[in-house]
């Protein structure tokens, strides 16, 4: 599976489970750990626990495992290490503080919503 498709897929899962604001951003080229972030919020605890197991099966079933999860336990800030993509699921509150959308300025952003809504149009997803 390319970087490209499991960015879609973990999107995908995030934005039917309503993750709110669902965001990506292009690192590749910047880092040399990843070619994509995926970051959202949740309302709440319990909904971050339920995005991360909920992304976490979906891509399974695509045969793709993680190479780490990070905070379930807490679930105020849960990490999801797919090499290319890097998926960070806070509370709003902790988005807000840690603000990696600023942190990553330079590196081009797209909604979720958006970049789904792009491949539907052109075909690539159903």
């Amino acid at each position: 599976m390319t970087a490209e498709e499991l960015l879609d897929l973990a999107a995908q899962a995030l934005t039917t489970r309503k993750a709110q604001e669902p965001v990506i951003i292009a690192v590749k080229g910047l880092c040399s750990f990843a070619d994509y972030f995926i970051i959202c919020s949740g309302a709440s605890k319990r909904q971050l626990a339920a995005l991360a197991g909920h992304v976490e099966q979906t891509l399974a079933q695509a045969g793709v495992r993680p190479l780490g999860v990070e905070g379930l336990e807490e679930s105020q800030w849960v990490l999801m290490d797919y090499n290319e993509v890097i998926i960070h699921l806070f509370l709003q509150p902790l988005r807000e503080f840690y603000d990696l959308e600023g942190l990553w300025a330079e590196a081009p952003k797209m909604s979720a919503a958006s970049r789904l809504t792009d491949k539907k149009r052109q075909g690539v997803l159903l």
